[in-house]
């Protein structure tokens, strides 16, 4: 019974991981016992092996379903990449084909307007299933949101393409002045995933937002990204907002029970 438990909370944990790893695992139970491997190494290397064959035939089968991946295999020429290869190894760089042209759209125009630019992309959605949570975030469950990292620069105000102030694009947040619009300042809510970490942030660069490139991608989203691609609302923080001037109505505020978005751009379409 414990070890019926322990594999089943692992199929679970490995699914909501990357929706298709509890599948893998149950393959790899099911080789592992039809051959008699008893090692955790070559249990491990058939699970693998399963799991690498699942998210190839992932990628073919989805957009059967109205999603298609994101690629992770961009090189210096690509204007529009994944910021890590852990996002397309755990099967969450999947977007609707609406979504997918504007992100190239935007990284089009952000290298027209910023010759030699680089759009960086994080967290997207799963390849099936609309409803299935993308943990930790609300609403990343129906392939048409996608988060986009902030353009930074260094101290001596230089661009730094393509880089980020944490490994992965989140949780380097961009913290409020304290006469800025913070309206989740002095709330408890006990359930919420709006995560502070504050203990964290000394550990990353003290890289700055590049104003000219954040403003000039939120001004497309909220042209050219409505008229053409159905944009249908931006998140980021409001004192971000108030900061860049940005006054469209397109770009909201996300609430306090989701993730501060002082470190990324939430864009979803319609």
């Amino acid at each position: 019974m414990l070890r019926f438990a322990f594999r089943f909370a692992i199929v679970v944990f490995l699914t909501l991981l990357t929706q298709i790893g509890g599948i893998a695992y149950l393959v790899d139970l099911a080789v592992a016992r039809l051959w008699g491997v008893r090692r955790f190494l070559p249990k491990l290397a058939i699970f693998l092996l399963v799991y690498t064959g699942l998210m190839l035939a992932t990628g073919i089968v989805a957009p059967i379903f109205g999603r298609v991946p994101l690629s992770c295999l961009a090189d210096a020429s690509n204007k529009l990449v994944v910021r890590s290869p852990i996002y397309c190894a755990l099967n969450r760089n999947y977007v609707t084909p609406g979504m997918r042209d504007l992100a190239h759209a935007l990284a089009d125009n952000m290298d027209r307007q910023f010759p030699g630019t680089t759009t960086v992309v994080l967290d997207a959605n799963f390849p099936f299933l609309t409803g299935f949570p993308l943990l930790p975030h609300l609403s990343h469950a129906d392939s048409r949101k996608l988060d986009f990292a902030y353009y930074y620069k260094d101290a001596n105000s230089e661009f730094l393409n393509s880089e980020t102030r944490s490994p992965i694009g989140y949780f380097a947040f961009e913290q409020p002045a304290d006469g800025d619009d913070q309206p989740c300042k002095g709330r408890t809510d006990w359930l919420t995933g709006r995560w502070d970490l504050d203990v964290i942030q000394p550990l990353f660069p003290n890289f700055r937002i590049e104003e000219q490139r954040m403003v000039a991608a939120i001004n497309w989203l909220t042209t050219d990204g409505v008229s053409k691609f159905g944009l249908e609302k931006v998140f980021i923080e409001p004192h971000l907002k108030n900061t860049l001037g940005i006054t469209d109505d397109h770009v909201r505020f996300q609430g306090c029970r989701a993730a501060r978005h002082d470190d990324h751009i939430h864009v979803q379409v319609r």
